[in-house]
């Protein structure tokens, strides 16, 4: 199994993914264009067999009607996405597990808060977890806003199902942000020397060619969402008292930021 980390250039910078399996068939996550999808597919030599959409915002599911004419390919998406999300065939649930390959898996997350029909998938291998499809609940360095979710189901989303993973999970996000958001942690958080190098890093990178990959301890080290009980950023926003009240507050921020 290969994962093709594409980088679409759209206006919106998403990331699409190719999920590339030995058998020569593939599984596209979130096509933004089905043009950039068919050219990997030719140049890999791949089936498309599948769809799977994170969530229902337009700029994860507009490849999706050309695809499944060309292709035939299913389209798997949270049961919330029934009338939103363009040719959906098959609703998927929380802990659910898609057999990818002899032990590799996805496993399915329910991970409310930036949607209400939004899911997230970890890459297992030998039962454990490598890697984690983030959609539009975590990017690299940030989370999303909650402007058609709520922001208490994604703290909770986060606290629970993304605080708790192994620092070694690699970060695969639904959009290409990470020197935007690391710029609003050195914002808060001035001294954070974590932060100045992957800003640096992220200024050289061309995602066309290498996006930068991060991992949950990289999140711990310079994502703000990550870091609730930092007293520079509490100070910067005036205090609270809870990560909870810490995270809904450093979200209107970033709205508006």
């Amino acid at each position: 199994m290969q994962i093709h980390q594409v980088y679409t250039q759209s206006v919106l910078r998403n990331f699409t993914y190719l999920i590339e399996l030995d058998d020569k068939t593939a599984i596209v996550l979130d096509p933004w264009d089905e043009s950039i999808v068919n050219k990997l597919l030719i140049e890999k030599n791949l089936h498309l067999t599948t769809i799977i959409n994170t969530h229902e915002h337009w700029d994860h599911v507009q490849g999706n009607l050309a695809l499944v004419e060309q292709h035939q390919c299913e389209v798997w998406a949270h049961e919330n996405g029934q009338g939103k999300i363009p040719g959906l065939t098959r609703t998927l649930t929380e802990g659910e597990l898609i057999t990818l390959e002899d032990e590799t898996n996805l496993r399915v997350l329910d991970t409310p808060g930036h949607t209400l029909a939004h899911l997230c998938f970890l890459v297992q291998v030998n039962g454990k977890t490598e890697a984690i499809f983030t959609g539009d609940t975590l990017f690299n360095a940030g989370v999303g806003h909650c402007r058609s979710g709520n922001v208490d189901l994604l703290y909770k989303t986060v606290a629970e199902q993304f605080y708790t993973l192994e620092d070694h999970v690699k970060v695969y996000p639904g959009h290409e942000y990470l020197e935007n958001n690391l710029n609003f942690t050195l914002n808060l958080e001035p001294s954070n020397e974590d932060a100045k190098v992957w800003l640096e890093l992220a200024k050289k990178t061309d995602p066309c060619i290498t996006p930068l990959i991060t991992t949950i301890a990289d999140e711990k080290k310079f994502n703000t969402f990550f870091r609730l009980d930092n007293q520079e950023i509490r100070k910067s926003i005036g205090g609270l008292n809870t990560d909870k009240e810490v995270f809904a507050a450093l979200r209107a921020l970033r709205d508006n930021w």
